[in-house]
C-alpha cells in the first residue's frame, strides 16, 4: 500500500511539509529543482518518515537507473519541456504549489564602425 493510500499516516505537528507534498514534491527534490529553503524541508521530512523515505529511495534507485541505461542519450527538448510541464501540473494538482516562470532574453548590442 502506498503513503497516500494510509489513512492514518498523518504527519506530526511540528513538521512543515506532509506526505502528499513530500510525495508530490519528490522528482523536484532529485532533480535538484526546489529552493534551498524547500530543499531542507523535504529533505527533513522525507528523513522522519519511513513511509516517504522508502519511496524516495525507490524513486532514486529508478532515476539512478535510468541514467545509467540511457545516460549517453540526449532527450529532445520538445519531450523535455513537456515533461517538465507534466511534472509541475502533477506538483501543483498534489501538493497545492504553484510555479511562476519569467523569461528573460539578453541581446548582445555590437556597436558599427561609426561608433553606434
Amino acid at each position: 500500500m502506498s503513503t497516500l493510500e494510509q489513512p492514518d499516516h498523518k504527519p506530526e505537528q511540528d513538521r512543515d511539509v506532509c506526505c502528499d507534498e513530500a510525495l508530490a514534491e519528490i522528482y523536484l527534490l532529485l532533480d535538484r529543482e526546489c529552493s534551498a529553503d524547500r530543499d531542507a524541508q523535504l529533505r527533513k521530512h522525507i528523513e522522519d518518515c519511513p513511509p516517504c523515505l522508502e519511496e524516495y529511495g525507490i524513486d532514486d534507485q529508478i532515476k539512478q537507473l535510468l541514467h545509467r541505461k540511457c545516460g549517453g542519450d540526449q532527450a529532445p527538448v520538445d519531450l523535455k519541456e513537456r515533461l517538465r510541464a507534466s511534472i509541475r501540473r502533477t506538483v501543483e494538482e498534489r501538493g497545492g504549489v504553484r510555479f511562476s516562470e519569467t523569461e528573460l532574453t539578453i541581446e548582445q548590442v555590437r556597436e558599427g564602425s561609426d561608433g553606434t
